[in-house]
């Protein structure tokens, strides 16, 4: 299975009319069952949300519940025992725990649209994943590598505050690539407990600055997995190639999408802009709740 048939079994499956727990149930058993060659290819693309999928849509919940499971498999690669949460409010999306020493972790998966730049720290739950740590030794972070804030960022400190692990899907590529698996020589806390050690390197005013996770952070990951920098940029540079093909393939949809409106009649322009708008939704709200005051 590559990237796209992956999100042909995504639609197909949101337009069905079983219930959300019966198709995150088939779509966990198909990605739970790629082989590691196909997961590499997923995870290549899976941080990028398609333009294409209508937002807060059924689709949408659906390809989110994919990265969870994506990101559970992964663990699984990489040597450990992991599962998706059944329940979605408040705790983490993936649990995990070490087969052979003694820890456990929660993880959060995030994509994001490339049409969408503009992201705050809530949108990367960096203080929420302290909450949801709970008993568990570790909390990772998971998200597209280049959609990280460029600049410094308080939710680099916060990481830092809450020994929260900020990795990447790219991380993770790399991990495959460079076959790393846990077992009684190899022990992953190493990398799950990076803020820790990030913490000791890092001064209190310094602690927003990004470089301290995707410049030092790095390196204490390569050193201790005995990867070379070299792997990392080929990885990363790949994965780039990917963004900005994917980004052409966005902005062809975007332009279709404008030449199929272009062709709207007035009526169907109109329909369209008060559908957008949700005004009659809106209407619907303010009468159910001036009813309720009314004793209707």
């Amino acid at each position: 299975m590559n990237f796209p048939e992956l999100l042909n079994l995504i639609n197909t499956l949101s337009v069905s009319k079983q219930d959300f727990y019966t198709v995150s149930k088939k779509l966990e058993e198909k990605i739970f069952s790629l082989s590691k060659t196909d997961l590499k290819k997923i995870i290549l693309e899976i941080g990028i949300i398609p333009e294409k999928i209508q937002h807060d849509s059924s689709e949408e919940k659906l390809f989110s519940k994919a990265t969870d499971i994506v990101l559970a498999k992964t663990f699984q690669e990489l040597g450990l025992n992991s599962s998706v949460n059944k329940e979605r409010a408040n705790c983490a999306d993936v649990v995990a725990k070490s087969k052979t020493h003694d820890y456990t972790l929660v993880a959060d998966a995030k994509a994001f649209r490339l049409s969408r730049t503009a992201k705050n720290q809530k949108d990367f739950k960096v203080k929420s994943m302290s909450d949801w740590k709970g008993d568990n030794d570790f909390a990772i972070l998971v998200c597209p590598y280049f959609q990280y804030p460029k600049t410094n960022s308080q939710i680099y400190g916060q990481a830092l505050d809450n020994n929260i692990c900020l990795l990447s899907w790219e991380h993770l590529l790399l991990f495959l690539n460079n076959s790393i698996k846990e077992n009684n020589k190899v022990n992953l806390a190493k990398i799950w407990n990076i803020s820790k050690e990030l913490s000791k390197k890092v001064t209190i005013n310094n602690k927003d600055n990004n470089m301290n996770f995707h410049n030092t952070g790095n390196k204490i990951i390569n050193n201790y997995l005995k990867i070379k920098t070299e792997k990392e940029n080929k990885v990363f540079a790949k994965c780039k190639k990917v963004i900005v093909s994917r980004g052409k393939e966005e902005i062809e949809y975007w332009n279709k999408e404008i030449d199929r409106i272009k062709k709207y009649s007035k009526e169907k322009a109109i329909e369209e802009l008060l559908k957008a708008l949700k005004i009659e939704e809106k209407i619907k709200v303010i009468d159910k709740f001036i009813s309720s005051l009314m004793g209707k």
